[in-house]
Order: structure tokens, then sequence, then C-alpha cells
């Protein structure tokens, strides 16, 4: 078992080598500057052709992509009339509108959120 005053022995399983975690990991992208909303272009078509679908003014459907970490954020806009239509009865049909951008997410290799905005 290694004690706090152990030196550093290369190798040594139960110690981090600082130049090597640095490297490792002070070179991952920041929240805000990743290239992972660049990568969801299929979890936004899907977004964005289920709500189209769904809504009677499928021109006023939009979505926001923002890039929040290890994750995408689809930010839903869609017209007043619309509003329930898209979120169903008991969010039913929001959930399963997640669900669907999610695996599309995950077909793209990315984490996604879907936030229905008013």
């Amino acid at each position: 078992m290694s004690d706090v005053h152990d030196e550093y022995v290369s190798g040594d399983i139960n110690s981090i080598d600082e130049a090597e975690y640095d490297d490792e990991y002070n070179d991952a992208p920041e929240a805000g500057n990743s290239d992972n909303a660049a990568r969801a272009t299929t979890a936004v078509a899907v977004l964005e052709f289920v709500a189209k679908s769904l809504a009677d003014d499928p021109e006023a459907v939009s979505v926001d992509v923002n890039d929040a970490g290890s994750k995408v954020v689809l930010s839903l806009n869609v017209g007043a009339g619309d509003m329930g239509r898209v979120i169903g009865r008991r969010g039913r049909t929001a959930q399963a509108l997640r669900t669907l951008v999610g695996a599309a997410g995950a077909r793209d290799g990315v984490t996604t959120s879907v936030d229905i905005v008013d």
C-alpha cells in the first residue's frame, strides 16, 4: 500500500506520472470549444424531421445546437399552437423524441439532450 510520503517510482500503478497525466487530460476540449455539436448532424436531422412532421406549421420549427461539455444540447423551437402536439399527453411524445434523438446521437458518437423551448 502506498503512503502519502512515498517517493514516485516509475511504473508503480499506485502513483501518477504527472507528465503523462498532463498530456492525456489537458488536451481534452473544453466546454463550448468541442466539435461535438458539429458531429451531431444525424441527431439534428432526426429532430427537425420528426418535429416538422408533427407540427401544423413546419416553417416555425427550428433547432438550435449548443455544446455543453461532453453533451450536445438541442433546443427545439416550435410555434405556439404546436407546443402541445410536440410534448404530447403526459410528455410521452417529448420522451419519444428524446429517445429517437438519443439513438441518432449515439450513431454520431455524441450524447444528446433535447430541450423544448416555449
